[in-house]
């Protein structure tokens, strides 16, 4: 079996070198760049099965690249970067991330986060069933898209995906905080439960929920969340 593919895009030569380093001797294959054109320019030839994307890149804005892996992409993609304001993590997380990691960092835990990321399994929907239809709304986790009654369509992110198919895949059914950690990998702690608040909020938007009485989303406080809808797969 082929070993899983990390990238790893920072400008700073140290840290690509520590990071290959950490990741191979885990196991993993690794490809490194130093601006986002190059690594833009591989993925036409390549598909990495998770993507370390530094913020502070010299020839483009690393949040707008993280947007794009999310959305088009469909690989894991970790942000590792110096900004350790809460609101460079929220919005990263806002824009696809699925974890965020700030420098100065330990090796050994982004090997981690690495391997919760590739170790996350999904409920079984059948593998040819892409498309959930709910409560007047069709997802379509192929395109990444929402499609209302009326035919108007808002995109989601990969990351958004992950808790939108987990919540169809179980529906009418308490998920905790815990169960949603141990199907969507990830660190345990405050960072994966403001990962998973943002994810939920956003999708809630998505979705046209009243935030204050939320019909499809349940929050069940100190338990975690109820999917109310009437889900089938197509």
């Amino acid at each position: 079996m082929t070993a899983p593919l990390v990238t790893i895009l920072d400008d700073e030569p140290e840290i690509r070198m520590i990071l290959a380093d950490a990741l191979e001797d885990a196991g993993f294959r690794t490809m490194a760049f130093s601006r986002a054109t190059e690594f833009e320019a591989a993925l036409k030839s390549t598909t990495p099965d998770v993507c370390l994307v530094d913020l502070g890149l010299p020839d483009k804005d690393g949040l707008s690249l993280v947007h794009r892996l999310a959305l088009e992409l469909g690989a894991a993609v970790i942000i590792i970067s110096g900004r350790a304001q809460v609101q460079d993590r929220i919005t990263g997380l806002e824009l696809g991330a699925d974890d965020y990691i700030i420098k100065p960092f330990d090796p050994t835990e982004v090997v981690a986060r690495v391997r919760a990321r590739l170790r996350k399994e999904r409920p079984a929907a059948p593998v040819a069933a892409n498309t959930a239809v709910f409560n007047g709304w069709t997802a379509y986790f192929d395109r990444y898209v929402l499609m209302d009654e009326s035919g108007a369509e808002t995109t989601f992110s990969h990351a958004e995906g992950e808790v939108l198919r987990l919540f169809l895949d179980s529906p009418k059914r308490l998920i905790s905080r815990a169960q949603m950690q141990e199907s969507l990998g990830g660190a345990a702690g405050e960072s994966f439960d403001r990962a998973m608040d943002v994810r939920i909020s956003r999708l809630r938007t998505k979705l046209k929920e009243d935030p204050k009485n939320p019909r499809l989303i349940k929050t069940i406080y100190g338990a975690g969340y109820i999917f109310l809808g009437d889900v089938s797969w197509q």
